[in-house]
């Protein structure tokens, strides 16, 4: 007795929606330990923070300074560039100096690049009269700023509530991948 079965052929988008789910369900349960991590941890995980922003301080630095030797820039960007990577790699080994020097390094490079990017989100907001929304990215651009300004004063207590901040963002996270996972996945065999 032979039974013959058509084959079922996939198509990419179920193949892509199969592996998708997978996916965000990895990425959710990563989020959830690692948040779990941080609010357990949260002054370790400051401290390794610091140590990977100085490895990464480090090797850009690097980077850059090899960059500075080898581009067809003009002589004012290759000197710029040098100088990006000499002051990288300074900052770099500053960081593995001590670990508060790290953690105080990290807040100040958040905080300077928060405030940089809130002010250019708020130049934006008030140069085009044409943006979508922009009452609400003029206050964001204003709170970006104040933040980055509080960081750049009071760096290693603002840094420790960024990071349990942070902790719990990841978690939240992590649950709402999870369960993205799941339908998704109830959706893929509904479709087949």
């Amino acid at each position: 007795m032979t039974t013959s079965e058509k084959p079922v052929f996939e198509g990419p988008l179920q193949q892509l929606a199969r592996s998708a789910w997978q996916t965000l369900l990895f990425t959710g349960l990563v989020a959830i330990v690692l948040g779990a991590i941080v609010l357990y941890y949260p002054g370790q995980s400051l401290v390794v923070a610091g140590f990977l922003f100085g490895i990464y301080l480090v090797v850009s630095g690097i980077g850059y300074v090899m960059a500075a030797f080898g581009t067809h820039a003009g002589a004012a960007m290759r000197v710029l560039t040098f100088l990006t990577g000499v002051v990288s790699l300074v900052l770099g080994f500053f960081c593995f100096r001590d670990k508060f020097e790290a953690v105080w390094l990290l807040a100040i490079w958040i905080g300077i690049s928060w405030v940089f990017r809130g002010a250019t989100l708020l130049a934006a907001a008030l140069s085009f009269d044409h943006l979508p929304a922009r009452g609400w990215q003029v206050l964001s651009g204003a709170i970006i700023i104040i933040g980055g300004g509080v960081l750049i004063i009071s760096p290693i207590s603002s840094i420790e509530v960024l990071t349990l901040v942070a902790g719990i963002w990841l978690i939240a996270i992590g649950i709402v991948d999870v369960i993205t996972a799941f339908q998704v996945r109830g959706r893929t065999k509904t479709t087949a």
